[in-house]
């Protein structure tokens, strides 16, 4: 019988090939940009994606309010924050592909922020013990007055846990920077029964989608520059 510790290396094992395959396979050969695109965001997670495309990339971290507005939905949130990272930056880079994204996680239609105390991490991870909820990634590619934005979402099914489970994980530490207090691509994996939806969207930037909206914009391309035509 395998150990915690042992089932969750797996998933983390399996999490990060997923991620290879995804982003590595079909997105080998991306067409050059005059300047490399800005990223912002501070997400090691989406630095890790673009990383994996092989696209060119700076990043700089967008200083806007996050702070939600009470009346709107968990999807409004991060569709109008991504907007809004997107625009802060391009103001000061004029001529620049700004590439801005906001992930969240709603469950019965309250938004999970990130918990700030390990109180929080184990109330949060409790309410999502067997259940379903959703994660939602609002993106945000602009370049002066051009903005393309879209919203993706992926359901998770959470496993039962133990409140043994929950205090063993939350002192990790991995729960306390993440929205709904556990990471996919991580230890947390262990606690994953199933999604529906794309993985990559939890981890903070919906790679089928954006790759679309790349080869839309003709900022990607499959072309092997090797290949002589």
């Amino acid at each position: 019988m395998i150990t915690q510790k042992e089932r969750a290396e797996r998933f983390d094992r399996l999490m990060k090939s997923v991620i290879f395959l995804l982003c590595y396979t079909p997105c080998r050969y991306m067409q050059p940009l005059r300047l490399p695109l800005i990223l912002a965001s501070g997400s090691p997670r989406r630095r890790e994606i673009l990383e994996r495309l092989r696209i060119p990339f700076e990043v700089i971290v967008a200083d806007i309010d996050e702070t939600p507005n009470a009346t709107e939905s968990a999807k409004a949130m991060v569709t109008r924050l991504a907007k809004e990272k997107a625009a802060a930056v391009a103001a000061q880079h004029p001529g620049r592909w700004v590439l801005a994204a906001d992930t969240t996680v709603a469950f019965r239609n309250t938004v999970l922020g990130k918990p700030k105390k390990d109180k929080d991490a184990q109330r949060m991870l409790t309410q999502l013990s067997g259940k379903r909820h959703e994660v939602f990634t609002g993106v945000c590619l602009r370049r002066d007055s051009d903005v393309f934005s879209f919203c993706d979402t992926t359901e998770v099914h959470f496993r039962t846990v133990t409140p043994a489970m929950i205090r063993w994980y939350v002192r990790t530490g991995e729960p306390m920077d993440k929205a709904g207090a556990y990471a996919i691509q991580g230890t947390g994996a262990f606690l994953i029964q199933r999604i529906t939806g794309s993985m990559t969207n939890v981890v903070g930037l919906p790679v089928e989608k954006l790759v679309t909206l790349l080869l839309k914009q003709k900022l990607m391309t499959f072309t092997d520059p090797r290949i002589a035509r």
